[in-house]
């Protein structure tokens, strides 16, 4: 068999990434994974997620493929949705509260927590850079977590999206109230705006 011919189609066909689950479907076990590892024709991104030599790593692809229980959210949802001029130096994500992210994830990421029922809130996916589909929230819900989380982002980074929100002409202001109320931020939300709008 050849591996390296078989990882790149498993590459291609998930993004880049080669996982040790997709390897093992197509009859390439953990123990061949890390000898191709160990002589360098294939690099390991972390515990199970593996990529060829010549190949960048999307890595918010990677992120998202750790846990089905992450959503991107706050700085790295504005920066997915045009709405920051800055790549986030620190994804961050949100989890339902309850649930532990891996190591690897808190390692990269900053993690945010919300009560479960409001965990899928707003949920939908939108393209990296690199063009893959990832979890992230919608630009509605997005502005709801940044008013809800203003003390942690900065006033700057707060400021600025909501001034980018208002001059957005995609912006759905009938559903950025519904889930400013579901996520108890109205009041806050409506005194910025006013200002803004």
């Amino acid at each position: 068999m050849d591996y390296i011919a078989e990882l790149a189609a498993i590459a291609k066909e998930h993004g880049g990434i080669i996982e040790t689950k997709a390897a093992a479907q197509h009859g390439i076990s953990k123990a061949m994974l890390y000898k191709l590892c160990k002589a360098k024709k294939i690099h390991r991104i972390v515990k199970g997620q593996y990529i060829l030599p010549d190949e960048l790593e999307d890595e918010m692809l990677s992120i998202s493929r750790r846990s089905d229980r992450i959503i991107f959210s706050h700085e790295t949802a504005l920066f997915l949705h045009g709405i920051s001029d800055r790549t986030p130096f620190v994804h961050t994500v949100t989890a339902p509260s309850g649930c532990i992210p891996s190591a690897a994830i808190k390692a990269e990421c900053k993690v945010y927590y919300i009560k479960p029922e409001l965990f899928s809130l707003g949920r939908t996916e939108k393209r990296t850079p690199a063009g893959n589909l990832v979890p992230c929230y919608d630009l509605e819900r997005t502005i709801c977590d940044c008013v809800r989380s203003r003390n942690k982002l900065g006033t700057e980074t707060f400021l600025a999206a909501l001034k980018l929100y208002a001059a957005c002409p995609k912006k759905n202001l009938n559903q950025l109230n519904s889930y400013a109320k579901q996520m108890r931020v109205a009041n806050v939300l409506h005194q910025y705006l006013e200002v803004l709008l």
